[in-house]
């Protein structure tokens, strides 16, 4: 039965090499194993007949039974015909209608035949048709064996090619009418019995060709809860594999430095969430294992000074500590809030960028070297052969989603034993998502924001009503605050968005002329480009134009107003990270979004979203359910590819949480992978990972 289900398609029936050359480079399509998990996208109820006394225009895709009374024909210009079949079943009369192929038509269908035909009826003149419809004869078909009808997702070779929909069904019922064995189970029976899920061979054949709702429902549970199950117990094997063979440093010891920084240097209290992170993350460093913990929390919930006192712990237990961003902007930003933080204390950090260069970057790696730099910030230029550490044992990833799996493990072997690991991002994660991009790191939260700070009030405007936003911007200004307009920046059209933000930043200076303006863009010198955001920082300038590049890393708590121009075309957690730019400071803040009037109903939501909440998980799970996981922002590159074939995450939140309850119990009952009840699930996990399924560990 294995072999069938690696057996060539080009050898059933319909296929033939031609066919097998399009389904292969259209589709992926190359075996019966494939062939079987080209899953429908929807169905049709087929077991239902209507009379024609009992249609109505507003009916989807419906069956008729009935006789062929005559045909008509009618020219439609050059070789041209529109054929016009009337029929009956003694209730009324439809008119069945083709604008192409009239000799066809008319020679594969008879007069006083009785057929049954499916389409979508629309009326015309009064009376109910059917374009193009599917007919078959009555007398060759058994309709308590029609159930639902499965609809399969074509392209346009395939249609230019004549692989319809209907060609894919007939394919794949020829196909599992020559599986005469049951397909072997590939969950063991105490798994498939406690969840009273169906047999993976019952699965595949009702996925394909259910009789009723429930029989489709009960096949896409199994199927759902395989897939996710498989890639749930690949993590959590992962995760439990690496807890057992590496050892972190233990780092029992917290003296000088951190009690120093505690005690005399604390910017702020610190909030209930922060105290109980710091708790998680100690506890996690004394364990004598290494760390691998995320630490999720909105912008401005206090997530640096959470890591900075964490690295603190490694500095009082003689190591280093490093903490990596994404940017230039960033890397910097993290210097110069680290640096004021710790005042006066007397411990060298050091920021490594490619812009460190000379004179300057050979002290610093030579501080790295000896030991003397105790905490360097730095972008993926840390992870270089000539960086060289005496002891590292924390690391801190910011925004870890910009970062590839192969560059993390650079800076594991950069020390004797792997260092403790804190990830951190302020893009929240839907749990479903987090326990499956994340599932092996432990997760912390930091769900308060610091005293005194104020939501952000967002507002929707129409681009016609400009004059009064402007108004609204001058007051803010006259009242000592700075103000942010983003234009949006697309990849595909960076010429006409730059030209967009040239003309625009022009026709603001026109706007205020009594105020300062910055620009910053993307295809800047980065030079001249944090020249820029500099002087906005210091406030010589009152009104910052820019693209996304302000995205993250910039913190100017006087901004309180965020413009977003062209709002409709961004994504939900791009725009709240946006608004993370404003609300830094004791003031109100504003985040209004302009856009057009012509919007999508999908964009409409995502904008009252937007003016709703300024919750981060609310966004954050609205987001993946509007976009779906493979399209949010940070998901692509984190090192797992959501090649699911049937199972969604943002939809099947309950069957993610039931795999990895299941995947955590077998672990924790077999941790070594070697017990022989279970293996026939290692044995199908090895054969997985061989597959085209980026099974890459994450952390």
């Amino acid at each position: 039965m294995y072999d069938i289900l690696h057996q060539d398609i080009q050898y059933i029936p319909g296929v033939g090499p031609k066919r097998k050359e399009i389904l292969s480079k259209e589709l992926g399509i190359t075996t019966v194993g494939d062939l079987l998990e080209y899953y429908p996208y929807k169905y049709v109820d087929r077991s239902k007949i209507y009379k024609v006394s009992e249609l109505s225009g507003e009916m989807p895709f419906v069956q008729v039974k009935g006789n062929i009374l005559s045909f008509e024909e009618f020219d439609m210009g050059p070789r041209k015909k529109r054929v016009v079949a009337h029929m009956t079943d003694g209730t009324g009369i439809v008119d069945l209608v083709w604008f192409m192929h009239a000799q066809q038509i008319t020679k594969n269908y008879r007069v006083n035949t009785e057929y049954v035909v499916f389409g979508k009826p629309t009326i015309y003149n009064g009376r109910y048709q059917f374009a193009h419809p599917e007919m078959e004869k009555a007398a060759d078909i058994q309709l308590s064996e029609m159930g639902m009808q499965p609809y399969y997702m074509t392209t346009d070779r395939m249609k230019k090619a004549g692989i319809t929909s209907r060609t894919v069904e007939k394919i794949t019922k020829s196909m599992l009418e020559r599986l005469t064995e049951p397909l072997p189970d590939t969950l063991p029976p105490f798994i498939v019995n406690r969840l009273r899920l169906v047999s993976r061979d019952t699965a595949f054949r009702h996925i394909h060709y259910p009789k009723t709702a429930d029989e489709m429902s009960h096949a896409r549970v199994r199927l759902k809860f395989e897939e996710l199950f498989y890639v749930q117990l690949n993590i959590v094997r992962y995760a439990s594999d690496h807890r057992r063979k590496f050892r972190g440093y233990e780092f029992r010891h917290v003296g000088e430095i951190f009690n120093e920084f505690y005690q005399h240097h604390l910017p702020f209290p610190l909030t209930g969430a922060q105290k109980r992170v710091i708790r998680e993350i100690r506890a996690d460093m004394g364990s004598g294992r290494q760390m691998n913990r995320l630490l999720q929390g909105d912008v401005g919930s206090g997530k640096t000074l959470v890591a900075l006192m964490s690295m603190l712990i490694a500095l009082d237990n003689r190591f280093q500590a490093c903490i990596m961003a994404p940017t230039e902007i960033l890397a910097e930003q993290h210097l110069a809030t680290i640096r004021e933080f710790l005042g006066d204390m007397p411990v060298r950090v050091e920021l490594l960028t490619g812009i460190v260069k000379g004179k300057k970057r050979r002290e610093v790696l030579q501080g790295i070297a000896d030991g003397s730099v105790q905490i360097l910030v730095g972008t993926h230029a840390v992870i270089e052969e000539t960086v060289q550490f005496l002891r590292l044992g924390f690391v801190v990833v910011d925004e870890q989603h910009r970062f590839g799996v192969a560059q993390r493990a650079k800076l594991w072997s950069k020390s004797q034993n792997p260092p403790h690991v804190l990830v951190m991002t302020a893009t929240p994660i839907p749990r479903t998502l987090a326990m499956t991009i994340y599932g092996d790191l432990d997760v912390s939260v930091i769900d308060e924001l610091p005293p005194g700070r104020k939501p952000v009030v967002t507002v929707h405007k129409y681009d016609n009503q400009m004059t009064s936003l402007y108004q609204g911007i001058r007051q803010q200004i006259l009242q000592g605050r700075q103000v942010y307009i983003v234009f949006p920046l697309i990849k595909e059209s960076e010429r006409i968005d730059l030209k967009n933000l040239e003309e625009g930043f022009e026709a603001l200076r026109q706007v205020f002329p009594e105020f300062r303006l910055s620009k910053v863009h993307g295809q800047m010198k980065p030079a001249d480009k944090e020249e820029e955001m500099q002087r906005f920082v210091r406030g010589e300038t009152q009104i910052l134009v820019a693209t996304t590049v302000i995205e993250v890393g910039v913190n100017v708590p006087n901004a309180s107003v965020m413009v977003i121009l062209d709002a409709q075309r961004f994504g939900l957690s791009q725009l709240h990270q946006l608004r993370g730019r404003v609300g830094r400071g004791a003031d109100q803040s504003y985040c209004i979004l302009v856009t057009n009037h012509k919007l999508s109903k999908e964009t409409a939501m995502r904008i009252d979203i937007m003016c709703d909440t300024n919750d981060g998980f609310q966004i954050a799970e609205a987001d993946l359910k509007l976009r779906g996981p493979g399209d949010l922002e940070g998901t692509q590159q984190s090192g797992m590819a959501f090649d699911l074939k049937i199972a969604d995450i943002a939809r099947d939140g309950q069957i993610v949480q039931l795999a990895r309850d299941e995947a955590q119990r077998i672990i924790e009952d077999d941790p070594l992978c070697q017990k022989n009840e279970y293996q026939m699930l290692w044995s199908r996990l090895a054969e997985l990972r061989k597959t085209n399924i980026n099974w890459a560990a994450i952390s």
